[in-house]
């Protein structure tokens, strides 16, 4: 069985998490969180550095940065985890498509539509080791292309796929997203066994509850999830995540993130003058 600790970003409602096997002490961190304060254009690492922090008081070896996907809402601290301990940082193999979007729209010439960024693209099934334990991925894709679930044991990281079954499921209005594609992706998670725990990636704190939270199960997502429960079928998910898609505005750190993302968590290179500088490109987006 994985140990697993959670760390909650008020700033961005994130969950990261420090998952470990007990008997190797070999660790991965998925969804690592950059600290970003966009009116400064300010980042410290403060956050992910507490998590490594955690990790080497409890005696771990940090070999995995995991990523679910190339998050909107916050820059992915998967590079630094990589640069402070060597880890090796993976995430699911349409990144390219991501990349192949996002390369043309900041305009960034460094980034080549190979998931190049990334030490390890991962197919669907693929299978790797943390320790002794077996990590297995699986595509979940339509919040975007890329999304994947990695699965320890009896534990699924989500990512934005599914949210606490009180919120619901994500967007799929982003470019590639797709709610169909969404709805097949959450049926192939709820047909895991129904005890699997479920570790969600982000928690909004929907009204009537006012402290996070981030691991149900299978059989509560299926039970209670208000999107998606059991008897939604795919039309009728469809037209409620169209019909809620249309009235979100984008993510705060959209502009950001993504440029970072899509470089594996990387800044983009320095320009002449030395200095490194994230791109606002006007009427692009589209969200």
């Amino acid at each position: 069985m994985p140990q697993i600790k959670a760390f909650f970003d008020d700033k961005t409602s994130t969950v990261t998490y420090l998952v470990w096997d007990p008997e190797t002490r070999d660790a991965a961190i998925i969804d690592p969180v950059l600290d970003y304060e966009p009116h400064a254009a300010r980042l410290t690492t403060a956050s992910v550095d507490a998590i490594l922090e955690t990790a080497r008081d409890l005696g771990l070896k940090v070999v995995w940065a995991l990523d679910t996907h190339a998050h909107a809402d916050h820059l992915s601290a998967t590079h630094h985890i990589h640069e402070v301990t060597g880890a090796r940082v993976g995430i699911g193999a349409r990144i390219t498509e991501v990349q192949r979007v996002f390369s043309s729209m900041f305009h960034a010439t460094d980034v080549c539509p190979n998931g190049g960024a990334f030490d390890e693209l991962f197919d669907d099934g693929q299978t790797f080791a943390l320790g002794d334990l077996t990590v297995r991925v699986m595509h979940t894709p339509g919040h975007t292309p890329a999304c994947v679930t990695y699965i320890i044991d009896d534990a699924a990281f989500v990512g934005d796929t599914l949210f606490m079954p009180d919120y619901g499921t994500a967007r799929a209005d982003f470019p590639g997203g797709d709610a169909a594609t969404l709805y097949r992706s959450i049926q192939r998670i709820l047909d895991l066994p129904p005890e699997t725990r479920v570790f969600v990636g982000h928690d909004y704190l929907p009204t009537g509850r006012d402290h996070p939270a981030w691991e149900t199960t299978v059989a509560e997502q299926r039970a209670a999830n208000v999107h998606v429960h059991e008897g939604v079928d795919e039309d009728a998910f469809v037209a409620m995540r169209k019909a809620r898609d249309a009235t979100l505005g984008a993510p705060r750190l959209i502009l950001p993130s993504l440029q970072v993302n899509i470089r594996g968590g990387a800044m983009p290179p320095p320009e002449e003058d030395g200095q490194v500088y994230l791109k606002i490109p006007v009427n692009r987006l589209g969200v």
